[in-house]
């Protein structure tokens, strides 16, 4: 495997998440699906971090971080607070409790997404590459892009 292979390979895991999301119920949304995961990982990672601290790490607009701010805290899955430094910024931390919408987004499988990504109905086959997805995640985590970033 090589870098573009590599490169396409998360592309495709990236869409074949986002398919699995659910996403009934919460209706037209500013920020993309992607772009609200990137965020909850980097608060995850960064707790306590402002708007303009996480779009340096991400190399997200701080507009699309807003927005995907504005769509966690909607959801109950960030908390933001004032910065006691610079009341004009404020500070996100994820939220202490899960709340109903992460649950219920943790809670879905993605079976029907791989399913349909690998053109199968075989639920064996599902099973099977699922196992190596969690292996490959078990491996590779956020904080593997946390060291990634810190060499570069």
């Amino acid at each position: 495997m090589n870098g573009v292979d590599l490169f396409l390979l998360g592309r495709t895991l990236m869409k074949i998440g986002e398919e699995a999301l659910p996403t009934e119920g919460i209706g037209e949304q500013p920020a993309s699906a992607r772009t609200v995961l990137i965020v909850v990982s980097d608060v995850r990672g960064h707790p306590g971090s402002a708007v303009g601290e996480i779009a340096a790490r991400t190399g997200l607009p701080q507009s699309a971080v807003s927005a995907a701010v504005a769509r966690l805290r909607e959801a109950d899955a960030v908390i933001t607070e004032p910065d006691p430094r610079d009341r004009r910024r404020l500070l996100i931390r994820p939220a202490p409790q899960i709340s109903d919408r992460v649950g219920q987004v943790r809670a879905t499988s993605i079976d029907a997404a791989l399913a349909k990504a690998l053109d199968t109905t075989d639920p064996q086959r599902v099973a099977e590459v699922t196992t190596l997805l969690e292996e490959l995640a078990r491996h590779l985590t956020p904080q593997a892009l946390t060291r990634l970033r810190d060499t570069a």
